[in-house]
């Protein structure tokens, strides 16, 4: 099949630019199903969006807006081209550099960044954008990890050190905004790369057992923030729906609501826009990290299991699309962004069905949300762009099938 016509800028010339992108891709060498996947999530989030603002204007009221969700996904649209076309020799050679850019906008975050929810998390961009630095410091932390995890095969104590250290650098930063749930996607992504890189299972599971105990010592002796810690304790005391329902007014507010809107959805559910928790407005972030609970109750259980299904294809396939590349460092940074997109669908669905404490996490490509958007776009240009070009490599790693 005949590939993109070659231009100056993707020549092996002069040109300065030759060294950073690259425009000669086959058609047939992209992974299409990845892409049409994405784009089927995308579209589910623009109706469902588009029904919640509807009912807005119905009810007079203004908390979701449908255009400027189509705003961030026009903004998007070009990063997404953009991250494709990078060489994998430039993200390899510059993924210090990106880490590094990404910890400079975590570090401003505490200086000029806005406050809501109880959290500095943002900074306000030209426009109207609102920048969440701790997404992009994902994307950023996955490269990082590829890059050191191209050399190290996680045998010995002095190969676990550098990586280690790059992933809690940003977990303090972003744990510290307060931000829990970023940091929560963190480890299993970090967990995920130690042990597709080399590590050896035991390991593993003896760091997550470590993990789970560190996160019940927080708990237990309350050294996270008190709205945090008020969270968790409502999750460790409404399982009982009975217990669930008597706090339906307090702490467990947002969980009550959002589990009964999925309740609500039966089979087939209640039909586009006329979820109660859409009509009345009474589930909070109902367009971001609440948009799973509308999608049940307006979709019923088939619709909301095949968006679970789609996301699991999803990171089946960038696995898939990991698995074929003998490249070390582009085979490790898609596996790593396949473990992006499992942790966000898995933790944003499992606190929506009150199997983890409430926390601010989107639903990758459904929910509202320019920073997560872009983060999104970004990581999947990257992911096609690194699978679609497989360059010669002679690391031991490229006689493995």
């Amino acid at each position: 099949m005949r590939g993109l016509s070659p231009t100056p800028l993707a020549g092996r010339g002069s040109h300065p630019l030759s060294s950073v992108f690259d425009l000669r891709v086959r058609w047939s060498r992209i992974d299409w199903p990845i892409p049409i996947l994405a784009g089927l999530l995308l579209a589910t989030g623009i109706v469902f969006l588009g029904a919640m603002s509807d009912t807005n204007d119905l009810f007079a009221r203004d908390d979701v807006s449908l255009p400027g969700h189509l705003k961030k996904v026009v903004v998007s649209i070009p990063v997404l081209f953009l991250a494709f076309v990078l060489r994998p020799r430039f993200l390899r050679r510059h993924a210090v550099g990106i880490y590094g850019a990404c910890l400079v906008l975590l570090a401003l975050v505490p200086i000029i960044g806005d406050v809501r929810n109880n959290a500095r998390r943002w900074i306000q961009l030209p426009m109207g954008f609102d920048l969440q630095p701790s997404e992009l410091a994902k994307l950023g932390l996955i490269l990082l990890l590829a890059h050191l995890l191209y050399r190290r095969r996680m045998r010995t104590a002095e190969e676990w050190f550098a990586p280690s250290v790059a992933a809690l650098v940003p977990m303090a930063m972003v744990v510290a905004q307060p931000d829990l749930g970023t940091a929560m996607t963190i480890v299993p992504v970090t967990l995920g790369m130690f042990y597709l890189a080399g590590a050896r299972g035991s390991t593993i599971a003896i760091l997550c057992v470590l993990i789970a105990a560190l996160g019940w010592a927080t708990w237990r002796f309350e050294l996270v923030q008190d709205y945090q810690l008020k969270r968790i304790q409502t999750w460790a005391q409404t399982f009982d729906a009975e217990d669930l329902i008597d706090q339906k007014k307090r702490g467990a507010f947002h969980a009550y609501h959002a589990r009964v809107a999925i309740g609500n959805g039966g089979l087939r559910g209640r039909g586009l826009g006329m979820g109660v928790a859409n009509r009345a407005a009474n589930l909070p972030e109902r367009d971001a990290d609440s948009i799973f609970a509308v999608v049940a109750e307006e979709g019923g259980w088939v619709f909301a299991t095949a968006v679970i299904a789609f996301y699991l294809l999803l990171v089946l396939l960038l696995l898939a699309a990991a698995a074929s590349i003998r490249e070390r460092f582009a085979r490790l940074a898609v596996a790593g962004i396949a473990l992006y997109f499992a942790a966000h669908f898995t933790i944003n669905i499992a606190v929506n069905v009150g199997l983890l404490p409430m926390t601010g996490l989107t639903l990758p490509l459904l929910s509202t949300g320019g920073s997560s958007m872009l983060t999104c776009f970004a990581a999947l240009g990257i992911a096609l762009g690194l699978s679609a070009r497989h360059e010669a490599t002679l690391d031991e790693d490229a006689f493995r099938f």
